[in-house]
């Protein structure tokens, strides 16, 4: 991948996942520049399709475009950075990540963002004002 894209995913993502917001200067995870729709469901590797996300998200969104809501039991597209507006779809209640639609839900159940273990480190992070909620 072209190291200026790369670059341009980072700024544009202010150095934080863009799924779960988590900051990369207090991970000591590499994150990465993670296709939104993956390749082998047709994505490309241009800015519009790159979202910055850090290792846990990115390994359980693998090549993941939709999941089942757990309300609804619809199928439901995950957050896309590009198109939605991260707030419209998430809020926080401490630590814990809450779905505001079924997009929110979706994606944070599909990338385990309150995954007790994640969620504990968020906890940690936010005591030591090192994780920003916004």
């Amino acid at each position: 991948m072209n190291l200026d894209v790369v670059r341009q995913v980072w700024q544009r993502a202010e150095s934080r996942c863009e799924y779960c917001h988590l900051p990369a200067s207090v991970y000591p995870l590499p994150f990465h520049v993670d296709h939104i729709i993956a390749r082998q469901h047709g994505g490309t590797t241009t800015i519009d399709n790159l979202a910055l996300a850090c290792l846990h998200c990115n390994r359980h969104k693998g090549p993941n475009i939709a999941g089942h809501d757990t309300v609804t039991g619809e199928l439901v597209r995950l957050l896309h950075p590009r198109q939605d507006r991260w707030s419209d779809h998430f809020a926080w209640a401490g630590a814990e990540l809450v779905g505001r639609t079924p997009v929110g839900r979706v994606t944070i159940h599909v990338l385990a963002i309150n995954d007790p273990d994640f969620l504990a480190v968020r906890q940690v992070l936010i005591e030591e004002h090192a994780f920003p909620l916004h």
